[in-house]
């Protein structure tokens, strides 16, 4: 067999497994996000930024079908299989590049319309319905309290109708007795803002994402530029296909 036919096939078949790896590892990131999102999904109103994830999980699902569509491509010199094969992996790549642009344009719109949203629920705190349990268990998993710090507090209904405290689980310890969410016991709570320790999360997670986005999209790449190889060496050998064992 002609070296660089062999040469190529191996490199094809190498990515073509990879391309099932990277399906695994894409489907774990596209549901990450998702999960991210929907732990603080009160405080994100619009779901644009849930765009990017969408992609990444198609993305996962077509790449177990160009695993599948590679082996037999590869093994079999098929110039119509290849042709397929040269396709998928061209689409892919250029969903993960849309991906990246989205990734992009809403990273920069996040900070902005999470702030609104944020200020809306924390206004509507009043220590029963859904909006109270998200407000607390945010500030219970980020250690923060209020929307900019623990004095946002004192512009909602529930300060004012509450003796002039904030919620408990502004708190550094929920379960402390001497905590009562007085502002002038800041020793005992958590002063920082949820806004900026939530906004730096989505922004690591969806930056994580655009990184995953980024290297699978160099190895789709490479993968197009094997099918053109063997596509290329198979067009200019006399015989038939020679299969990989031979």
């Amino acid at each position: 067999m002609d070296c660089g036919i062999f040469t190529s096939k191996a490199v094809l078949l190498f990515l073509s497994f990879v391309f099932a790896l990277a399906g695994g590892a894409l489907a774990y990131v596209g549901a990450y996000v998702i999960k991210s999102y929907d732990n603080f999904e009160n405080f994100i109103q619009d779901k644009y930024t849930l765009i990017p994830a969408a992609i990444i999980l198609g993305v996962s699902a077509l790449m177990f079908i160009i695993f599948l569509v590679g082996c037999c491509a590869t093994l079999g010199e098929s110039k119509v299989c290849l042709s397929f094969f040269f396709l998928i992996i061209m689409v892919i790549f250029a969903a993960e590049v849309a991906a990246l642009v989205f990734s992009f344009i809403y990273q920069g719109k996040i900070s902005g319309d999470l702030e609104r949203s944020m200020n809306d629920v924390f206004t509507k705190y009043d220590g029963q319905d859904t909006e109270t349990k998200a407000v607390d268990y945010l500030q219970k998993q980020l250690r923060c309290c209020g929307v900019r710090n623990y004095t946002s507090w004192s512009n909602t209904t529930w300060f004012s109708s509450h003796n002039n405290t904030v919620p408990l689980s502004c708190c550094k310890n929920s379960t402390s007795t001497q905590c009562t969410g007085r502002l002038d016991q800041p020793d005992l709570l958590n002063i920082e803002g949820c806004e900026s320790k939530l906004n730096s999360l989505l922004q690591d997670v969806l930056g994580y994402a655009m990184l995953v986005i980024l290297g699978f999209a160099i190895i789709k790449f490479f993968g197009m530029l094997s099918v053109c190889v063997i596509t290329c060496k198979s067009g200019s050998r006399r015989s038939g296909y020679q299969p990989l064992y031979a």
